[in-house]
């Protein structure tokens, strides 16, 4: 069965046909470096990894790009409030966003572009819309015509004159219609700008994404990503530009992921509840953030707190806890417990599978993922030895690896050096629960505890790991 997708230019899922065989163009809108990268843009890079890593593990060769906005009102306005240089104040930002990408486990992309190393292909792509009646000069400025494009509106369903009711009056007057949009901004003192035919400026939000995709991909894509909140208008632009210039179609999918809410209340600068990447991983772990949208699902909003990231962890700590070795001692597991590990091993990798291959249903993939470990539990429970659990084990840790998932535990947790003197400890509780001495076993047991290690009997010895 073939992927399936759901396409926010047509709102129904669509079996995934590439322009390429086994080859997926797949660009994402990255974001405007002007402040430091937040958790909204942290959901936004996680979801589309999760769907770059699975059409991976499928077999296609996905040919990514993510590109960053480093020229913008946003940028200048911060960088003059700074007294810096606003080149600068974006490559600073950039590479903390690259630093921060690697730190939540997000694969690099294959192609970074910059809307500063663009403008030669900007410029082209501006004159060519001119030249064919999409666009027009006016004074410096020059606006794409929204009138000369038939369907404009297609992605967002918007009606073109319902969005032209809705615009104030004194917007620029200037504009042949309130609804045309800047391809190239002329410049104003202290901007940075570069020389057009138009005269000195700079370019537009919207036409750096179609001269990035362009430079890189050609005429067409297959899959367009972003939030969606850029469904309007930045995508519906991109579209209308970009079709306009080739005469093809811009991308065949559209995947949309939804917003970020911090209890029940969208993020938003303006009320200062923005949270850093940063300060999301200096109390929670990347693997509990990832855990959060994946079960979600990518096209919900997803709803952030401490509370609902610490239930992650704890799931994360049923996934590693079925990942520890079996006891040393263990004699083996009956035939038909084997058998039943077997037999959902093979019923685990075809419900990831058809989860995953439902519009990227991580939830569904998820729930798959803990049969198996129930599954491996009971296997060792029974007194499975490492050998009898090594095949689903290995199942376990590749399809969390293609959710992205590392299942390391935190920096605080465990000290590698510490181990032999842990293990120690527990050989020496066992010596003395043989011997009967209850009150210095528990003793034992409970100092461990205390110190973050947690024991666990069975009928074929004791585990331990760090708490």
């Amino acid at each position: 069965m073939a992927i399936q997708l759901y396409n926010t230019l047509t709102r129904t899922k669509e079996p995934l046909k590439t322009l390429e065989p086994n080859v997926v163009k797949m660009y994402v809108c990255g974001p405007t470096v002007y402040d430091k990268a937040h958790i909204g843009h942290a959901m936004a890079s996680i979801v589309f990894d999760n769907i770059r890593r699975y059409l991976i593990y499928r077999g296609y060769d996905v040919r990514y790009a993510m590109n960053f906005t480093d020229v913008d009102d946003k940028i200048i306005r911060r960088a003059n409030e700074m007294n810096v240089d606003p080149f600068k104040l974006a490559e600073g930002y950039i590479n903390d966003f690259k630093r921060n990408l690697a730190d939540l486990n997000v694969l690099p992309a294959t192609y970074n572009p910059r809307a500063t190393e663009e403008i030669d292909g900007i410029l082209s792509m501006i004159a060519t819309l001119i030249e064919k009646g999409f666009a027009y000069p006016l004074d410096g400025d020059v606006y794409y015509r929204v009138r000369a494009r038939e369907n404009y509106g297609k992605l967002s369903g918007r009606r073109l004159d319902d969005m032209r009711a809705g615009v104030r009056k004194s917007a620029d007057d200037r504009k042949e219609d309130p609804m045309d949009f800047a391809l190239w901004k002329g410049a104003k003192e202290g901007e940075p700008a570069w020389e057009s035919p138009w005269g000195p400026g700079r370019p537009g939000w919207h036409i750096e994404s179609s001269a990035m995709n362009y430079h890189i991909f050609g005429d067409s894509i297959d899959i367009h990503g972003g939030g969606n909140d850029l469904i309007f208008p930045h995508h519906e632009n991109e579209i209308a530009q970009s079709e306009s210039f080739t005469g093809r179609p811009f991308a065949t999918y559209w995947i949309h992921n939804g917003m970020l809410q911090l209890k029940d209340e969208k993020m938003s600068k303006s009320i200062g509840n923005i949270i850093s990447i940063d300060e999301l991983l200096e109390n929670h772990s990347a693997d509990s953030f990832r855990y959060l949208i994946l079960n979600a699902g990518y096209r919900n909003p997803v709803i952030f707190s401490g509370e609902i990231l610490d239930q992650g962890e704890k799931a994360l700590e049923r996934l590693r806890k079925a990942l520890k070795p079996a006891v040393l001692s263990a004699k083996g597991a009956p035939a038909d417990t084997l058998a039943a590990l077997k037999n959902q091993l093979e019923t685990t990798r075809d419900q990831f599978i058809a989860s995953m291959d439902d519009d990227f249903n991580s939830a569904g993939a998820l729930a798959a993922l803990f049969d198996l470990v129930r599954s491996l539990n009971a296997t060792r429970d029974a007194g499975a030895a490492g050998a009898e659990l090594r095949e689903a084990q290995a199942v376990l840790k590749e399809l969390t690896s293609v959710l992205g998932l590392t299942l390391k535990e935190t920096e605080t947790k465990g000290n590698q050096a510490a181990d032999p003197f842990i293990q120690l400890l527990v050989d020496l509780r066992l010596a003395l629960r043989a011997e009967k001495n209850w009150k210095l076993s528990d003793l034992v047991r409970d100092r461990l505890k205390e110190n973050g290690v947690v024991l666990e009997d069975s009928k074929d010895g004791t585990a331990w790991r760090w708490q």
